[in-house]
């Protein structure tokens, strides 16, 4: 999978070319649901469970007669892959709980290994008639918030946005002024609501907007969103992402941060401030900025290669710091090589030669290295290579280490 697709999963994002792609921070349906009852938007009751007996414990206090029993994941698609199931006795709730709770839950989002079902959640049934879809992403083109809608919610809303583009709504906001209320109703209409119901989707919009701007979110996707037969609005589902730049004012959203649903290499590199991603090839990069080390990636695909991960070291690296990210590459059994490719401007191309050679001696490197390093100190630094004794593979421009690296994979 690209980086591309890897940060951008939802049908908002899909659907609008040039939305917020950076790394965000995700959570639950249920801790959505709680962000989003703050600001007033109505949404099902509802008890997270994380055993069976809690589940049937929060059917009871619910009442039912309907229950709704939800695997909690941070992926989408989760009806499709046999995660959201209707029980209409506290016997299914029990027996449905215990098929969720520790499944391996499969979804065009999840990718063939899936997720673990780690966490129930149990809600109330509704009395669904129409399904819509409602979602606000920032637009990094005209700098403005897409407030995107559709009539054709629910579960095949990727399909929708596919095959008939024309049914989603797309109405862009200024933020300095903010939803105006003829945004809203224009929206509203678009959709197929009527009476009461367009009256409601101004309130609810203007609550969801204030909502994504007050908790710094970069997606906040309603999907569905719920027209019963008296014609009232409800989510039914709430997704959320987060700008991570922002979480320092945000605590309690950072309480919400679900580390099993997380990549234990991106985790881990967390703690040292690396930037990581992990991606599906077999050449591991180092790369100080973050646009060098996708351009490093592209050059990697054009010579035939296959990046293993993003990382950006940034412009303070240590030998720590280096040696950190060496160990956190090569726990990945599918990297074969490793490429550096440097720019030393902040980061002086010595400093990093001293790391890669202390990293190289730490880790008892085994696979083939590449490093390719321009900039401040550059002579200096290929001298403390060369004299390490190591089995460094040299290179001065970016074609020559990817062709390199490629050729020594293979």
């Amino acid at each position: 999978m690209n980086p591309m697709a890897r940060l951008s999963e939802s049908v908002a994002s899909g659907y609008f070319p040039s939305v917020q792609r950076d790394k965000v921070m995700k959570i639950h349906e249920y801790q959505g649901k709680e962000i989003l009852r703050q600001f007033g938007v109505p949404v099902p009751r509802g008890i997270p469970a994380f055993t069976v007996q809690e589940a049937v414990e929060a059917a009871q206090k619910l009442g039912g007669p309907v229950w709704v029993v939800k695997a909690q994941i941070h992926a989408g698609g989760r009806g499709k892959g046999g995660g959201v199931k209707v029980a209409k006795s506290i016997e299914d709730v029990q027996k449905l709980s215990e098929q969720i709770l520790g499944m391996q839950l499969v979804t065009h989002q999840t990718g063939p290994e899936g997720q673990k079902v780690r966490r129930l959640y149990i809600e109330d049934g509704a009395d669904i008639k129409n399904e819509l879809y409602v979602s606000l992403v920032t637009d990094r083109a005209t700098q403005k918030v897409a407030l995107i809608a559709s009539s054709e919610g629910g579960m095949d809303i990727e399909e929708v946005a596919h095959s008939t583009p024309e049914k989603i709504i797309t109405e862009m906001i200024d933020p300095l002024t903010g939803i105006t209320e003829a945004q809203s109703r224009k929206v509203a209409t678009a959709i197929g609501l009527e009476g009461k119901s367009v009256d409601q989707a101004v309130d609810l919009f203007a609550k969801i907007y204030k909502c994504y701007m007050d908790t710094d979110a970069s997606l906040v996707e309603i999907n569905p969103l719920n027209c019963d037969s008296k014609g009232d609005l409800m989510a039914l589902d709430a997704k959320f992402n987060f700008d991570p730049n922002a979480l320092f004012r945000h605590p309690e959203i950072v309480a919400f941060r679900d580390l099993d649903e997380e990549d234990a290499a991106e985790i881990e590199a967390s703690k040292f401030d690396l930037a990581y991603i992990s991606l599906d090839g077999n050449i591991g990069c180092l790369v100080n900025g973050a646009g060098l080390a996708m351009a490093t990636m592209d050059t990697i695909k054009l010579f035939g290669g296959e990046p293993a991960n993003f990382l950006d070291v940034g412009g303070g690296a240590t030998a720590e710091k280096v040696t950190e990210a060496f160990k956190i590459m090569l726990k990945n059994p599918e990297v074969k090589g490793i490429l550096v490719n440097i720019f030393g401007g902040i980061m002086k191309c010595d400093t990093i030669a001293n790391g890669v050679v202390t990293a190289c001696k730490a880790v008892n490197l085994s696979v083939p290295l590449v490093v390719r390093m321009k900039g401040t100190n550059e002579e200096l630094g290929k001298q403390i290579l060369k004299d390490s004794g190591l089995p460094i593979i040299a290179a001065d421009t970016m074609a020559e280490a990817a062709t390199k690296i490629v050729a020594a994979v293979k």
